[in-house]
């Protein structure tokens, strides 16, 4: 079928906005801060025959991208040789096992055939992070966690709703395996309910243009989608590009664990090796098959944002050298950091590795950490246990045009922090402050941004906090001369005295009273290009801001500044600059 430019279009972003009205209902509905204020969901519609991505939600998770699309073709192909029930009409799925197409096990997967005539015409799918799934730590990011089973509750594809009821057993079984498993019906039923607007949205697009019209636009948007990440390929010269990036450790074994990249260009895309990474880990920073193959779409998605949201952009890329790797995460090995962390070093590696052959598209390596803290325990105010679960943003890398972004959110997705207020509305906790990591930027012609400053206070009752972050050890790299971030920094106050984990910014089961406190500082981003280049009156404008101090602008920038406020002093600028 033939297709004018003008259906298609239309057809598109009628897609678009199917899953976009998904997105937003998710989030209106659900319960959990995380979801509600944070956006850490997505919403997307999926193949009938091999579960590729036909559209998802421009608010989604850009991690999600790749994950769903295995889980949904994992689940189809479960389906097909008996190992999952049977579909009907209105049935919803519910799966989180890592190894089955996901993430780490608070992802939680929903998945609805789209019927038309009696067949399936699609799958629409979504993902929402719950606060909690169990496991030997609230919140599940148990950084010393060795086997899965320690991190929650694994659930395979089972049907929840059944010809749109739900399933008052299964729903037990998981309710009796969760932390605060109350609230948790709030974001089921949000779940459920994104997935119903979206089969609203969709009959009502294939109603006015009809079955074949929209099945043949969605063909012919996976093949342009080939086509244009193809085209933008051709933009890298042919060659083998490589990069390393480092993860802290594991958690258990305080030891670096090390992403070795190459990325091979030919006439037929892009081959992206890890052979030499990292053996599996002991602790839960190994990610799963789908996670990293994620990564690498996302990355190059950040490389490349004119290419269309379609499985198509993916045909290009192909990933080798996993195998017996900690990318490649097997049963029973734990993967809390999988998603969160793993996937943004991924991505690091990538930009590191194509910033010399695409030095005008790609930034200096950003913050690269979600940030993981949770906090869980009983507030004797409510008589209520509570799980709270932060995510905090961090620098971006500076780039070829201007500075990087300050505290921007996670390389994987677009969740941001939730308004303190909310937080100290739902929770017994109270915020000291919430400011710029001063000092954090990576200095550069163009300087990465600043990371976030925060520290938080238990008010009331009794309760653990537990971290899976990274970027303690190694800042994100600089690009072309830049320098490299600022680090990671915890430290926990009990009782007045100071705690740092031997992790740096890994550990759990951290016991807090009334009025222990939390103080993270995250990365700043990687500077871009010589920082002896930037211009003074830019260093002069951050001194004056406090965002680093006038040793600083001297030693990283070779300017000299004198008085308050502060006045560039040109002679023994030249001077400094002159003899580095």
């Amino acid at each position: 079928m033939s297709l004018d430019p003008i259906t298609l279009s239309v057809i598109q972003a009628g897609l678009q906005q199917v899953c976009d009205e998904m997105d937003l209902s998710f989030s209106r509905a659900a319960f959990s801060p995380v979801i509600a204020e944070a956006n850490d969901r997505s919403d997307g519609i999926y193949s009938a025959d091999d579960g590729a991505l036909i559209a998802q939600g421009a608010g989604g998770l850009p991690v999600f991208v790749g994950t769903m699309q295995e889980s949904t073709r994992i689940l189809i192909d479960m389906i097909r040789t008996g190992k999952a029930a049977e579909p009907q009409p209105d049935d919803i799925y519910i799966v989180n096992d890592p190894y089955l197409g996901g993430t780490h096990l608070m992802d939680v997967r929903f998945a609805r055939p789209f019927y038309r005539d009696g067949r399936i015409f699609c799958w629409l799918s979504n993902t929402g992070h719950w606060p909690d799934t169990g496991g030997a730590v609230p919140g599940g990011f148990s950084a010393s966690a060795t086997a899965v089973e320690q991190e929650g509750l694994r659930l395979p594809p089972v049907r929840l709703f059944k010809q749109g009821k739900l399933d008052p057993e299964i729903m037990a079984i998981i309710s009796s395996n969760i932390r605060v498993a109350d609230q948790r019906i709030g974001d089921v039923k949000a779940q459920a309910a994104a997935l119903l607007v979206g089969e609203d949205r969709l009959n009502a697009l294939m109603d006015r243009y009809g079955d074949d019209t929209v099945a043949a636009a969605i063909a012919e948007l996976r093949r342009r989608a080939a086509t244009q990440m193809r085209a933008f390929i051709e933009e890298i010269p042919a060659g083998t590009y490589q990069a390393t990036a480092w993860i802290d450790s594991d958690g258990v074994v305080n030891e670096p664990l090390a992403i070795r990249l190459a990325i091979e260009r030919d006439e037929s895309g892009l081959t992206f090796d890890f052979s030499g990474s990292s053996a599996p880990c002991a602790g839960p920073m190994n990610s799963v098959r789908a996670t990293t193959l994620s990564a690498v779409y996302l990355a190059m998605r950040h490389i490349f944002p004119e290419v269309q949201m379609s499985a198509g952009a993916f045909e290009p890329l192909t990933v080798t050298g996993i195998e017996g790797t900690f990318l490649d995460a097997q049963y029973p090995r734990p993967v809390s950091g999988c998603a969160a962390e793993v996937s943004q070093r991924i991505a690091e590696a990538v930009f590191a590795a194509l910033v010399e052959p695409l030095p005008d598209r790609v930034t200096a390596a950003p913050a690269g950490t979600s940030g993981n803290f949770a906090l869980g325990g009983h507030d004797p105010a409510t008589g209520r246990g509570f799980v709270m679960y932060q995510i905090s943003g961090g620098g971006y890398g500076g780039n070829a045009d201007h500075d990087g972004l300050s505290n921007g959110c996670s390389t994987i997705g677009i969740s941001k922090a939730p308004p303190i207020e909310i937080m100290e509305q739902a929770f017994p906790v109270l915020y000291h402050h919430y400011a710029l990591h001063n000092g954090s930027a990576g200095a550069g012609l163009h300087r990465g941004g600043f990371g976030l400053d925060y520290e938080v206070e238990l008010r009331r009752g009794a309760a653990t906090a537990s971290f899976v972050m990274d970027h303690g050890r190694f800042g994100p790299q600089g690009a072309r001369g830049g320098g490299d971030g600022g680090v990671n920094q915890v430290i926990v106050w009990q009782s007045g005295v100071p705690y740092t984990p031997a992790h740096l910014s890994k550990e759990q089961d951290i016991p807090m009273s009334p009025g222990d406190r939390v103080h993270v500082r995250t990365p700043g981003g990687g500077g871009y290009g010589d920082p002896l280049a930037r211009p003074p009156e830019a260093v002069r404008r951050d001194v004056e801001l406090e965002r680093y101090t006038p040793e600083q602008a001297r030693d990283l920038f070779g300017v000299v500044l004198h008085g308050s406020p502060p006045v560039v002093d040109e002679g023994e600028t030249a001077n400094c600059r002159a003899n580095r």
